[in-house]
């Protein structure tokens, strides 16, 4: 396993749209674990492939939480089946390192995607694994998420860090 370098703003390849996997090899394998490497490394709670530089449909997520509740995910060719709610909160980014700003995502999301070994699951959730669910699904479809970024509404409160 190894860190991959993340790409920056700049980076033509964050603005893009990926690819369907349709060779669930060892290779897929290797981008997927080099690709937790690199978001346990960098401090984040998601990853897309082409924040690495690789133009396919690959996402991983952790969010924490108690075993078997957010555990790590991986998620091929991912597909949104269903969202409801509503959340805002701070959010940012591994490719833009120091930007953040108010954005409002659902706050429940159904996914269905593959493993790496080209099983289909679906994974649903609220709250941080939903944002982070929309976020990384962006980044797939060459989207940022600094468009998004709004005034919060007068009452928001940002979550103090302990």
């Amino acid at each position: 396993m190894a860190i991959r370098t993340i790409r920056k703003e700049k980076d033509p390849c964050l603005y893009k749209k990926c690819r369907e996997v349709t060779s669930f090899d060892e290779r897929l394998s290797q981008l997927i674990d080099d690709m937790f490497d690199t978001m346990y490394d960098a401090d984040g709670v998601g990853l897309a492939a082409p924040q690495v530089g690789v133009l396919r449909r690959v996402v991983v997520i952790d969010v924490g939480g108690p075993e078997g509740e957010n555990a790590p995910v991986e998620m091929v060719n991912p597909h949104i089946l269903e969202s409801s709610g509503t959340q805002g909160g701070m959010e940012g980014c591994l490719s833009f390192p120091g930007k953040s700003g108010y954005v409002e995502r659902p706050n429940h999301v159904k996914v269905e995607a593959c493993d790496r070994h080209g099983d289909l699951y679906e994974y649903e959730g609220e709250g941080l694994f939903a944002r982070a669910v929309f976020h990384e699904c962006d980044h797939l479809d060459g989207k940022v998420y600094l468009p998004l970024v709004k005034e919060p509404p007068a009452d928001f409160k940002p979550e103090q860090e302990e």
